[in-house]
């Protein structure tokens, strides 16, 4: 019996995209900058063992249909648009445990340099 458990996953991290996202009219109007990280767990045991790329997720797809996908959203909040990202990720790898993290590079909030993030999980068990 084959396993079909993930045994391992794939991190991408800090992928740049540009949205026009957010409560306050111009950040929807001109858009904003905003970094994602999202994870996919996969039974990497086949393709460890026969370095196939047909076994695994094949990253780049991810990262450049996210890059041109931003560009066409507008929203006001960052968990609808993290919803759109998993709805995405899930269109092109299938119903596999995964996890983002969406930040938003610059909050509009007096004095505040740091940024705001959203982080959604999808297709994991419960425990």
């Amino acid at each position: 019996m084959i396993n079909d458990l993930p045994s391992g996953v794939i991190h991408v991290k800090d992928l740049y995209l540009w949205s026009h996202v957010g409560v306050l009219e111009q950040e929807r109007l001109h858009g904003q900058e905003f970094l994602l990280d999202f994870s996919l767990w996969l039974n990497m045991e086949h393709v460890s063992e026969q370095d196939n790329i047909s076994c695994t997720a094949d990253y780049s797809l991810g990262i450049l249909d996210l890059q041109q996908y931003a560009f066409t959203i507008e929203c006001q909040t960052i968990e609808y648009y993290s919803e759109l990202i998993l709805n995405r990720l899930e269109s092109l790898y299938g119903s596999v445990p995964m996890k983002v993290f969406l930040r938003k590079c610059f909050a509009p909030v007096q004095g505040f340099d740091g940024t705001v993030g959203v982080e959604r999980t999808r297709h994991f068990p419960h425990s």
